[in-house]
């Protein structure tokens, strides 16, 4: 009995924390309980040494030393910011009178402002009060790249294409809605569109003029640069938007002293609330693409911007303030403790060699790669009903790693794949945390639209879990092509400095003094 039960240790712990959760217990205090429970057992059994436990402490302070963490809170007061000094809800409400009576204008809006937001913040809590849901976050990146081992900028580069692939599928669903049910995603009624010229029109050929002249100034900016892929990208949407602005203001500033304009009121609004987001994306993607600044460094200047930015549109006070710092606290707690129960986990569950057990498994499973990928996909799927991301990458990821890299499989396509596929984790009925902030936002009961003056059914539970099933599904599209098409994420690779390790030459200068001569002393006595 105790052989079989020192055999059997690693898949006993993992059933004993499976059992834990689904007796409700917290993921942290499940996880400590679990490493220090079996780890007396295995101190018990000889299967460690008596002092094995007083490791403990270093694990735990390489959390406290670990810098790329600190981006959590950054990111998340960031999104905070933005959310609850009310400039998300200025760009939804810009983009969707860009839209106009267009159908799914709406939606589409959603789409584009959600794909924003990710981008910028990845807290899921801003975007989904905000508007709804998003491309794979930006904190999803940084976790992935931190359990994973690999450079937070080579994720961010991999997931650029494919984040921009599920905001495609996102409106192309959208459309096709719209096509086949057109009363279920009406546009703007006309009474609701504003920023109208004097003469009635929309001032839409304005705008797209704009958007042609600065995207042109962009390139023309950057053609002799040698940057390429999503930096390349970046920094031409960053020289375009500074010119856009600074457009906008001489045409503000002319309409204030001369009465005269050359911009429609809807391109100069537009060039106002957007220039802010894609100005916080610069300075958190557009610096770590570039190299000017780690994730950390990124996340602190998007946080300083966004407060900056509060400040500015003057809706930056103290009680904002505070509860944005309330909940940033609230969450980094919550990531830590699971961390800090999670390395207690993996001490002992590397100790009794439970990570070999697990790549043997996985290694060995029937197919190769194709079966590996699709097991880790299902059960990333299923576990991700249950469980939040941040609990699935602090327990599950560190030990699917060792396995793909064995099996050869590129490590930051393999994190994209698996943050695109964790997307899930947010809709998944019972405990979708994207479904209950919706449900918090949504009317519970009937009400006057002010628009129309017609009135409005509510919004139940049941129509927000359905509701989100069509995205779950595209989601699960988005996973397929990225391992069908691997070159959607692999693109990464080509975008540093190319380096031919055969040409690579040391040369060691020769010292112009001579040696002193070498005196080793009288040899020893012989005895």
């Amino acid at each position: 009995m105790v052989a079989m039960l020192i055999h059997y240790m690693a898949p006993i712990m993992f059933a004993s924390l499976v059992i834990f959760l689904l007796l409700g217990y917290p993921v942290a205090f499940s996880l400590a309980a679990n490493g220090l429970i079996f780890g007396l057992i295995g101190i018990e059994l000889g299967l460690f040494r008596p002092d094995f436990l007083q490791a403990l402490p270093e694990r735990i302070y390489g959390i406290m030393s670990n810098d790329v963490l600190l981006a959590i809170p950054f990111f998340t007061f960031m999104g905070l910011i933005l959310e609850r000094s009310g400039m998300a809800e200025d760009l939804l409400d810009t983009i969707g009178q860009l839209f106009g009576t267009v159908r799914g204008g709406l939606a589409y809006a959603v789409v584009f402002v959600g794909a924003l937001l990710a981008a910028t913040t990845g807290v899921v809590a801003a975007s989904v009060i905000s508007m709804g849901l998003i491309s794979p976050p930006s904190l999803v990146l940084i976790v992935m790249a931190d359990q994973l081992g690999r450079s937070v900028g080579d994720m961010y580069e991999g997931a650029f294409l494919p984040g921009l692939m599920l905001a495609g599928l996102y409106a192309g669903y959208v459309l096709l809605v719209t096509l086949l049910f057109p009363k279920f995603a009406p546009g703007l009624p006309a009474e609701a569109i504003g920023y109208r010229e004097d003469d009635g029109k929309r001032g839409l050929t304005s705008l797209a003029a704009l958007f042609v002249v600065s995207g042109t100034v962009g390139v023309l900016a950057m053609r002799n640069s040698t940057t390429r892929g999503a930096d390349y990208v970046v920094l031409v949407m960053f020289i375009g938007i500074v010119f856009a602005f600074c457009v906008a203001v001489v045409n503000w500033a002319c309409d204030r002293v001369l009465k005269v304009r050359f911009l429609s009121r809807l391109a100069q609004q537009v060039t106002f609330v957007m220039v802010p987001p894609l100005f916080l994306i610069f300075l958190v993607l557009g610096t770590i693409f570039i190299g000017l600044a780690t994730p950390t460094e990124g996340g602190a200047m998007g946080a300083s911007g966004a407060l900056i930015l509060a400040l500015i549109k003057r809706r930056l006070t103290w009680d904002l303030t505070r509860q944005a710092a309330e909940v940033t606290a609230k969450l980094s707690a919550f990531v830590v403790f699971i961390l800090i129960g999670a390395r207690v986990f993996s001490l002992t569950f590397y100790g009794v060699d439970g990570h070999r057990w697990v790549e043997e498994l996985l290694v060995s499973l029937p197919g190769g790669v194709v079966g590996f990928l699709i097991f880790v996909n299902v059960f990333i799927f299923f576990l991700a009903f249950f469980l939040d991301f941040f609990e699935i990458a602090f327990i599950v990821i560190p030990l699917l790693g060792p396995a793909a890299e064995r099996l050869g499989i590129d490590l930051i396509w393999f994190g994209v794949v698996l943050g695109v596929n964790m997307q899930t984790s947010f809709m998944h009925p019972p405990f979708g945390f994207a479904l209950f902030y919706l449900r918090s936002v949504a009317p519970r009961e009937s009400y006057i639209d002010r628009i129309s003056s017609k009135r409005m059914a509510p919004v139940t539970t049941g129509e927000i879990y359905w509701g989100a099933v069509p995205f779950v599904v595209i989601q699960c599209i988005a996973v397929g092509l990225v391992i069908a098409f691997p070159a959607l994420v692999m693109h990464y690779k080509g975008t540093g400095p190319q380096i031919d390790p055969s040409k690579i030459q040391i040369e060691i200068p020769q010292l112009d003094m001579p040696l002193p001569p070498l005196d080793f002393g009288p040899p020893p006595k012989s005895q």
